[in-house]
């Protein structure tokens, strides 16, 4: 086998740029040291040894190509090593999760800051992976924290991150269409949600890796897009305690119209938070 690494980076590499992968370079290395159980020290000093005829460095050379093979499908790089980096935390994801963006660590970042020092009760709707939920849970210390999907695939995925990030049981996962499996007398001081916010006509253009390979029910949010926080202004209210406070993301260009919905729906102190780029992320309100 008259193979390096530094020949595997680069052929893979030029497997991904053909199928149009905007970060082949980097996604190749980061597949590369993932095959390999490497890192950037020890390739720099290995990538031109010749790899020895072993059943480690085999099935390693096998691995990788096959990574790249799904990679030039448009595969998600996190569903292909089957986790993804949020909050300082790592999150397991698969076909049935939204994969965790760092957009979204805004509005952890908004609730932990808004509730340090304090021990609110926090209801997680549209859980998906459960990175909201278990990051509050963790890096708040909040010790009560329910989170909810209409998905039991995705749930199965929140359960194994709450047990290998927290422990079981430190997060209470509910299957339920947003509040339709709790009862009105249930109270939360915080609800929190990244529902489904991209207008159906617009799901077609977007990247392969989105479009094709990342769960429709987390993406769709209906003909505007706001199927999802009309129905949480309105279902929120009774399930909040008084001056309970709702935490919604949002689309760059949903923070006026979101925050008339629970304006409508008798909220007050609404804010509308920038992410990191200086676009609109969170909505933010207080029952009245």
């Amino acid at each position: 086998m008259n193979l390096t690494l530094q020949r595997l980076l680069e052929e893979g590499e030029s497997e991904l740029s053909k199928a149009g992968v905007e970060e082949a370079s980097l996604d190749s290395r980061y597949l590369l040291f993932e095959a390999f159980h490497t890192d950037m020290a020890h390739f720099l000093i290995e990538r031109n040894r010749r790899l020895p005829e072993e059943d480690f460095s085999l099935e390693a050379v096998s691995e990788y190509r096959s990574m790249i093979e799904k990679r030039s499908r448009r595969v998600p790089l996190q569903q292909i090593t089957g986790s993804r980096e949020f909050m300082g935390l790592e999150f397991l994801v698969n076909e049935h999760v939204l994969i965790p963006r760092q957009d979204t660590e805004t509005l952890v970042e908004l609730v932990l800051k808004d509730y340090k020092g304090k021990k609110p009760e926090v209801l997680d709707i549209c859980t998906g992976s459960g990175c909201i939920a278990v990051s509050l849970a963790k890096l708040g210390g909040f010790d009560c924290v329910t989170a909810v999907d209409i998905s039991r695939e995705a749930l199965k995925m929140a359960e194994r991150n709450v047990g290998k990030l927290l422990g079981e049981g430190k997060v209470t996962l509910i299957e339920s269409d947003l509040f339709a499996s709790f009862g009105k007398q249930k109270k939360f001081d915080v609800i929190v949600s990244n529902p489904p916010y991209i207008p159906t006509k617009i799901i077609e253009g977007l990247q392969p890796e989105v479009r094709d390979f990342e769960p429709m029910l987390a993406l769709d949010g209906k003909e505007d897009g706001l199927y999802f926080y009309r129905r949480l202004a309105l279902e929120s209210r009774p399930h909040l305690v008084p001056k309970g406070a709702v935490y919604f993301e949002i689309g760059y260009d949903q923070g006026e119209a979101v925050s008339s919905l629970l304006k409508d729906a008798g909220f007050g102190e609404i804010r509308v938070v920038k992410d990191a780029a200086g676009l609109d992320r969170v909505v933010c309100a207080r029952k009245q």
